[in-house]
């Protein structure tokens, strides 16, 4: 496995966490339903899958943040709108808890997040 795909593994399990953990914490601590849970979820993991792959996956660090950082909220945010539907199919269509639902949408949508990462954002 190259450096590149184990930092992505990193990096992305990093930010999985991160919008996990935020998810399952608003919704029974702040009363949130899961589809804002998630709203606010992304917009924290977002800072550690941006700063993490620019500076460990892809090594872009000698591109501008004006380059690489619209780029990639264009990846995350055309991600997080296919993650959004996948869960608020998921929560409405299937007697899945919302819990085991994130953990589901977040790994399907980590590969296109890599994939438009790696052949985009950060190319």
């Amino acid at each position: 496995m190259t450096r590149e795909a184990l930092s992505f593994i990193a990096v992305g399990v990093s930010a999985l966490l991160v919008h996990w953990l935020v998810v399952i914490a608003l919704v029974p601590l702040a009363g949130l339903h899961p589809l804002i849970a998630n709203v606010i979820a992304f917009l924290v993991a977002f800072n550690v899958s941006y700063f993490g792959h620019r500076h460990l996956t892809f090594r872009a660090s000698d591109r501008s943040h004006r380059q690489t950082l619209p780029r990639f909220a264009a990846v995350a945010a055309s991600s997080f709108l296919v993650n959004e539907a996948m869960y608020w199919a998921l929560l409405t269509l299937t007697p899945m808890r919302y819990d085991i639902a994130m953990l589901l949408v977040l790994g399907t949508v980590a590969v296109l997040t890599y994939l438009l990462g790696k052949f985009w954002a950060f190319a």
